[in-house]
């Protein structure tokens, strides 16, 4: 897999990442191993020169000819050895990690295999960034990591497996280094400038990984795919099915688990096991069966943190009434193209599984009208009310699905029709998850 085989390259603005490198600066000794050239070769940083927030300016006035990191060192930067001491941190204060080994044995065997992944310097150092100026970004690659290498673990598996999935889980989300901070607050308002930003990250994560030469091509393959779904409702490449990788495909489904187990968001394994439910069509659901074993919601204190919200089989009803409502007709909307029907086409079948998933799930309306809202239940009401601020989550991706494929333009419009849908969308949205109306990563 290479950067010439996937979408064209998104321009990365550099200013993100030089701002973080000063930071760092700040915090501990950065220092340039190697003088600093930019584009016409003229020298801006000798070897040796402490970088801080001193510099930003005169790096950021200059467009490098080769990445930044390369060129640093820093005291204190990630090893395996440090890698493996924080994931063991980790398995000591988080239960459901630690489930993932049985024996001391098989515990013992999948950190061997985190010490000795391979950590290029310039990886090294990214990822010490991560761990001192965003640290959630490296706790959630610590976690990936670890469950990456449990779904990869069989009886007959091989020690090389392990390790690339493991790199899959720890790697993935290093592009975000590069890009706007503000995309990795869950509570922001995201503009679409952004938000294009991060359905770019992945391409980034690859490239960045790619030009190592360190990883197997397996693993660059995967950080590509690793937002991508079964069901094709997907990011970047809209991939479906066998079209996904068995790496990507495990990485796939990890961002839902590392995304509610260990975050700040209440409900723990109660939400994922909701979040599980709710998306076996956009992933694997023999992977998904095996998280499943792992999940014990009523032993969890974090399920009973979970926010109620009024009547909330009535709010499914509503988001019922909406899926129903999708103007499927597509012949009576303006400026129709061929291609903008064949994208439209693709949201009307998620569109039906949405339906499909909710009946699976005993969320019909005639199925709810019998089940009531948990009144004297308080575990079935917490459930109702995840599933569905889930329910409305799947539903606003689908609106802002339907706003991609139909690609109206930073200045276009869309036909009345289509336009009414997503603005009920919007406002169910909405009212179910608050300003932010984000439940987990999209």
């Amino acid at each position: 897999m290479t950067a010439n085989d996937n979408p064209a390259a998104p321009q990365v603005d550099a200013e993100h990442f030089t701002r973080a490198v000063t930071a760092l600066g700040e915090k501990r000794a950065v220092v340039a191993k190697q003088a600093i050239f930019n584009a016409q070769g003229i020298k801006i940083v000798e070897k040796g020169t402490a970088i801080n927030a001193s510099l930003y300016e005169r790096l950021n006035a200059h467009k490098l000819p080769e990445p930044l990191e390369d060129a640093l060192s820093t005291e204190g930067i990630v090893t395996g050895r440090s890698l493996r001491l924080d994931m063991e941190l980790v398995l000591e204060n988080e239960p459901f990690y630690a489930r993932m080994t049985t024996t001391p044995t098989e515990r013992a065997k999948r950190l061997d295999v985190i010490e000795k992944l391979p950590l290029p310097d310039a990886m090294a150092f990214q990822l010490t960034l991560a761990r001192d100026l965003q640290p959630s970004v490296y706790r959630h690659s610590l976690r990936a990591m670890w469950t990456m290498a449990w779904l990869a673990s069989h009886p007959l598996g091989k020690r090389f497996e392990l390790s690339e999935a493991a790199a899959v889980g720890l790697l993935h989300d290093i592009g975000m280094l590069h890009l706007d901070p503000a995309l990795l607050d869950p509570t922001a308002e995201l503009t679409r400038g952004q938000r294009r930003q991060l359905y770019s990250h992945p391409i980034i994560s690859m490239m960045l990984i790619e030009r190592h030469h360190a990883y197997p091509k397996e693993v660059v393959q995967a950080v590509l795919e690793h937002h991508e779904c079964l069901n094709a409702s997907g990011y970047p490449r809209n991939l479906s099915g066998n079209q996904i990788s068995p790496l990507g495909r495990c990485m796939s489904v990890v961002e839902v688990v590392t995304a509610m187990i260990g975050s700040k968001r209440d409900g723990g394994e109660l939400r994922l096991a909701v979040l599980l439910r709710m998306n076996m069509h956009r992933y694997d659901p023999a992977l998904i069966a095996r998280i499943m074993g792992l999940l014990h919601p009523e032993l969890d204190p974090g399920s009973e943190a979970v926010e109620l919200i009024e009547a909330p089989a009535q709010r499914l009803i509503e988001v019922d009434e909406v899926v129903a409502g999708w103007p499927r007709d597509f012949s009576v909307l303006s400026e129709l193209t061929p291609e903008r029907q064949a994208g439209l086409t693709v949201v009307s079948e998620q569109m039906s599984q949405l339906r499909r998933t909710l009946a699976e799930a005993g969320l019909a309306p005639a199925q709810l009208e019998q089940l009531g809202d948990g009144a004297n239940d308080p575990m079935l009401a917490r459930e109702l009310s995840l599933l569905a601020k889930e329910a409305a989550w799947q539903l606003r991706t689908l609106a802002r699905q339907a706003r991609r494929r139909w690609r109206a333009g930073a200045q276009g419009s869309y036909p009345t029709e289509l336009q009414a849908w997503m603005d009920r969308c919007d406002s169910l949205a909405q009212s179910l998850l608050g300003a932010a109306t984000a439940e987990h990563d999209d």
